[in-house]
């Protein structure tokens, strides 16, 4: 079938308003939030599960890759069309379907963004517990692809923990359930398997997720220290004290400046680090825990420790937090963040590594990470303008991944691996683990038509996208 053809047919599934071909179309869905770019050859904007699976049956006809799509705030280049074909935006599954407060679950489309879940239950006194930076626009079928966390993963587990089913169009177009409404289905956990796979294996069109109850009292804290070490110091302190705040993030000297040039929130820019340390519960636990924290802080040579003392206070802490990434255009032209773990117990050895990195590579790294949980995230600062800069920020990139895995961690905690970190999977598995791995995407998409090119080595030569080659990151993933 030609190319004219398949849009015909294209259009006779979703309506013609909802296929894209132009160029001033689709090059707004070039790119994700990672600094991977390839323009899409057709964007398809389907407005259900019924619609996407005619869209699969058509691109298995076709023999065409089908690469599925959120809100694009993923930061892995997962949502990159890097084998052509077609682009399919869920965008449009943006519904609500069933909230059912007695068994704490809701029914929804993949489109539906993350925060507004929360808000449709807020006012009953419920919410929806994975939180990512990106919370106010990523979806809940980007966070299912890519199992993403957030700053209170340390108390609530990551999107697998809130996940008890999913509908999926599988290759075949064929549309099954895994999972359900319950905890415990029996028989292999095929929705775990879903979650965090990445687009590889279908594509989700429903998802039944777990709903919290909205705790008592919420405590929030700021330490603000003079030294990065002892702020680390703390943290390891704080998690070997049994005490396991529902957050507990730091952003140093860097990501402050940052944040404070672009939309400041008051936290004192002189500071080498903060922390930023939440705790939920009853009254009293709020209370002692909060005590307790301030003791290990002021243990630890924190100069200030400041509680907020009004919702209003607390957001304003948090706004800057979860604003940092988006601040970083305050301080420099371009930014490449980093998503490595490791154990608690080695963050200071990690965070003097990636010191080591800035200064033998000349380059500034903004460090603000979910510290509870060992997720680092260092921003590296840059100009892309600059000859040869880039080069430098992958390989200092590299090397910071490297050191993770060599600590006993991870090339990632939750932004996944997509075309950025299909090189460095290796470091993590062996040839045999990654064959299993694919025995498993094979079971479910025989072709590998759904999200080609992404999580698994390939054998193309570097920087090449389907034959053209990758704008911004000359000569690195793929």
């Amino acid at each position: 079938m030609g190319r004219e053809a398949l849009i015909g047919e294209l259009k006779k599934i979703v309506g013609d308003r909802y296929v894209l071909t132009e160029k001033e179309d689709v090059i707004v869905y070039e790119q994700d939030g990672s600094i991977i770019q390839a323009m899409p050859e057709i964007v398809v904007l389907p407005a259900d599960g019924g619609q996407v699976s005619a869209v699969v049956q058509l691109a298995g006809r076709e023999n065409i890759p089908v690469v599925p799509r959120g809100s694009g705030t993923g930061l892995a280049g997962g949502a990159v069309p890097a084998e052509g074909g077609i682009l399919l935006s869920l965008a449009r599954l943006n519904r609500i379907l069933a909230i059912d407060l007695k068994n704490r679950i809701a029914i929804v489309e993949p489109g539906v963004i993350n925060l507004e879940l929360t808000q449709a239950v807020a006012g009953d006194g419920y919410f929806y517990a994975p939180d990512p930076s990106s919370q106010a626009a990523c979806s809940v079928g980007g966070n299912v692809a890519n199992n993403s966390g957030g700053p209170h993963t340390l108390a609530y587990g990551v999107t697998t923990n809130h996940v008890l089913g999913v509908e999926v169009v599988l290759s075949s177009g064929e549309i099954v359930w895994l999972g359900g409404v319950v905890p415990d289905s029996p028989g292999y956990d095929l929705c775990g398997i879903f979650v965090g796979s990445e687009g590889t294996l279908g594509i989700v069109t429903k998802a039944v997720v777990r709903l919290m109850r909205a705790r008592e009292t919420v405590g929030t804290l700021l330490a603000v220290f003079t030294d990065l070490e002892p702020a680390i110091r703390t943290v390891v302190d704080i998690t070997a004290a049994g005490i396991i705040p529902a957050a507990l993030e730091m952003m140093d000297h860097q990501t402050i400046e940052a944040v404070e040039s672009g939309a400041p929130v008051g936290y004192p820019r002189d500071a080498a680090a903060v922390l930023l340390v939440e705790v939920e519960g009853v009254r009293e636990y709020s209370e002692r825990s909060l005590s307790l924290l301030r003791g290990i802080c002021s243990a630890n040579g924190a100069r200030e420790v400041r509680i907020a003392q009004s919702e209003a206070e607390r957001q304003l802490l948090w706004k800057g937090r979860k604003g940092a990434f988006g601040a970083m255009g305050a301080v420099a032209p371009n930014y490449y963040v980093q998503d490595g773990v490791v154990p608690r117990s080695r963050l200071p050895e990690i965070m003097r590594f990636v010191g080591e990195v800035s200064e033998r590579f000349g380059i500034k790294i903004a460090n603000v990470f979910h510290a509870g949980d060992g997720n680092l995230h260092p921003n590296i600062l840059f100009d892309l303008r600059k000859p040869g800069e880039l080069e430098r920020v992958i390989e200092a990139s590299a090397e910071i991944l490297r050191a993770c895995v060599e600590l006993g961690g991870s090339i990632t905690g939750e932004h996944g691996i997509g075309l950025e970190k299909k090189a460095y999977i290796g470091l993590l598995f062996t040839t045999e683990d990654l064959e299993a791995m694919q025995r498993v995407r094979r079971a479910f998409d025989p072709y590998s038509r759904f999200n080609p090119a992404k999580l698994f080595p390939t054998p193309s030569g570097c920087g090449e996208i389907r034959g053209q080659q990758a704008r911004l990151p000359a000569g690195l993933w793929i």
